[in-house]
């Protein structure tokens, strides 16, 4: 009997401490988002394990060939946030003027970010604006503050934004139009449709698996412009052997594409991100973007 206990003692002993590990992993995952938000002074979205926190640029009045670009089409910096309250990772993209990016720069590099793409989205817009791609991993709340701190030295608006308006009654003719062509249902925000197409193969760097929304899905916007036209941008998020076949597919729809980098450094498969522009009716412009969409591998 004395022996029975004494094994059903050291059996406790030995189980406590796995329960006690168990208990402490599952709070290890846990993202504390509101000490990112006490941290940035604005609230983000929670999509899957990601937390996303949206920086428009408001305050600046960018415009191409005469046409005003909508916060929502091509003006919207971001920081997603993953992994746990203590080991975080954040990536995004700052949309900046050219006097603000060196100073951004030095202040995330003082605090250990990493720098992985500064280049244009853009062709012909007034003024130029700069897209900054960057990568941080430390406490979460933490890398919230030094990305605050970066931003402050730009003109990014900082101060919590207000509620954006609802969007009341039926959509306009040209987002039915749009979703009709596509064949895909969009989210109307501000005046801007947006889309994220995920790829169908998984995206990982350094071993961690890149989720769609921080960064690696395909964008694209959708806003009016004059005479029941629609204007678009985005980037295409392509391996290097969709990259000419989507390519073939803008050209021949008249969309023109405005760049093409990188914005990681390490990510498996290598990816390549393809920005485009066009402005024309919404039916056209729309079967353009998906005759491209027909060329990548996406779900």
């Amino acid at each position: 009997m004395n022996s029975i206990r004494r094994l059903l003692i050291v059996g406790a002993v030995l189980i406590l401490p796995i329960g006690v590990a168990a208990q402490d992993s599952s709070r290890a995952s846990w993202l504390d988002t509101a000490k990112i938000e006490q941290a940035l002074g604005r609230p983000g979205q929670k999509i899957g394990d990601v937390y996303k926190v949206g920086f428009p640029r408001t305050d600046l009045h960018i415009s191409v060939h005469g046409l005003a670009i909508k916060p929502g089409l091509a003006l919207g910096s971001w920081a997603a946030f993953t992994g746990s309250d203590e080991h975080a990772m954040v990536m995004g993209d700052l949309v900046l003027l050219e006097d603000e990016v060196n100073p951004v720069m030095e202040k995330l590099r003082a605090s250990g970010f990493e720098i992985s793409a500064v280049h244009n989205h853009l062709l012909d817009e007034t003024p130029h604006v700069m897209y900054m791609h960057y990568m941080g991993h430390g406490a979460a709340s933490g890398l919230a503050a030094s990305l605050r701190g970066a931003l402050a030295v730009s003109k990014t608006p900082l101060e919590k934004p207000a509620a954006a308006p609802a969007e009341e009654g039926a959509p306009p003719s040209w987002v039915t139009t749009v979703e009709e062509s596509l064949g895909r249902k969009g989210t109307l925000k501000g005046g801007v449709l947006s889309y994220g197409v995920p790829r169908a193969d998984t995206v990982t760097m350094g071993g961690m698996i890149i989720v769609p929304a921080a960064g690696v899905a395909e964008a694209i916007n959708f806003q009016a412009a004059e005479a029941g036209s629609v204007a678009t941008t985005g980037d295409f998020v392509l391996t290097a052997e969709e990259v000419n076949p989507v390519i073939s597919a803008l050209e021949e729809h008249h969309i023109h594409v405005t760049a093409l980098h990188s914005h990681m450094l390490t990510e498996e498969p290598r990816l390549f991100f393809m920005h485009f522009w066009a402005v024309g009716p919404a039916q056209s412009v729309a079967e353009g973007i998906k005759a491209a969409l027909a060329k990548v591998r996406t779900k």
